[in-house]
């Protein structure tokens, strides 16, 4: 029997998972995420965390998308471990060890029944070779890229995992089609996120993102700060930006002292209990 809880943030839910074996082969855990995953035969989720030991830092993250894909890293899945370790360990602050990154994720608040978590995420990459975008240039912000024969205006970048960001000035087209389309294109050998944004002022934009490896999601924290980097390089947003998703906002903050990026907003337990394996 497998212990898990699951946590939410905007609807972006994940199963936390700490007790596993170490050294579980990767394609068990890639079967394990799709399983569980799974809202029919499993206990439903746009991912799977793992937690283990790091040497680095309090905790070691690894985590792998509903179908099955791992990610480098997730805004809102560090978020969820916050509270995770708050609720199960007393602890109000860790450092989380990521692919590219030692994180530090703090307890902020609680509202009842939402707790409210900050996390750095790093500073953002724009180099395309290491993004990876496959391209002759090195840098793409606001640089047309080529959809089912259409030109769209993209600024890419990565938060730790891949992003391409559009601004645009309504959402009244099927964005989750050019999303799926956008994050299979062929100059993104690893895929990657797609965020679509309405700037409503310096300081507050509107967010559809579609998550790679997971599709539609309620809100992505690598997402929404993807989007407010992309605002800055393209002249269009402030640092501190309020990122509006169909459940509620996520806050960004875009230091400009050491260029790190930082997340905050709510997180939910949704329920734990033990899976069958």
């Amino acid at each position: 029997m497998l212990k898990f809880a699951k946590y939410h943030a905007l609807g972006n839910s994940f199963i936390v998972l700490d007790e596993l074996p170490p050294k579980k082969p990767k394609k068990d855990l890639e079967n394990l995420a799709i399983e569980l995953c799974d809202s029919s035969f499993g206990v439903g989720a746009d991912g799977i965390i793992i937690l283990s030991d790091s040497k680095k830092a309090d905790y070691n993250f690894d985590i792998y998308n509903a179908d099955g894909s791992w990610a480098e890293k997730s805004g809102n899945g560090l978020r969820c471990v916050g509270l995770h370790l708050y609720l199960n360990r007393k602890r109000k602050k860790c450092t989380i060890e990521t692919t590219n990154s030692i994180d530090e994720v703090i307890f902020d608040n609680q509202i009842k029944p939402e707790y409210f978590f900050k996390t750095t995420l790093g500073t953002p990459e724009f180099d395309t070779g290491l993004i990876p975008v496959k391209t002759k240039q090195k840098y793409l912000i606001n640089s047309p890229m080529k959809v089912s024969g259409y030109n769209f205006p993209m600024t890419c970048l990565s938060i730790g995992n891949p992003h391409a960001v559009l601004f645009v000035n309504k959402f009244d087209f099927d964005w989750q089609v050019l999303g799926e389309e956008i994050e299979n294109l062929s100059q993104f050998p690893n895929r990657t996120n797609v965020e679509f944004v309405k700037i409503v002022t310096k300081k507050k934009i509107k967010v559809k993102d579609w998550e790679r490896g997971a599709g539609p999601t309620g809100s992505s924290g690598t997402g929404a700060a993807a989007s407010v980097v992309a605002g800055v390089m393209n002249g269009q947003l402030d640092r501190e930006c309020q990122v509006d998703f169909e459940k509620g906002s996520l806050y960004i903050n875009w230091h400009s002292d050491n260029d790190i990026v930082e997340l905050s907003g709510p997180v939910e337990f949704i329920c734990k209990g033990t899976y069958n394996i």
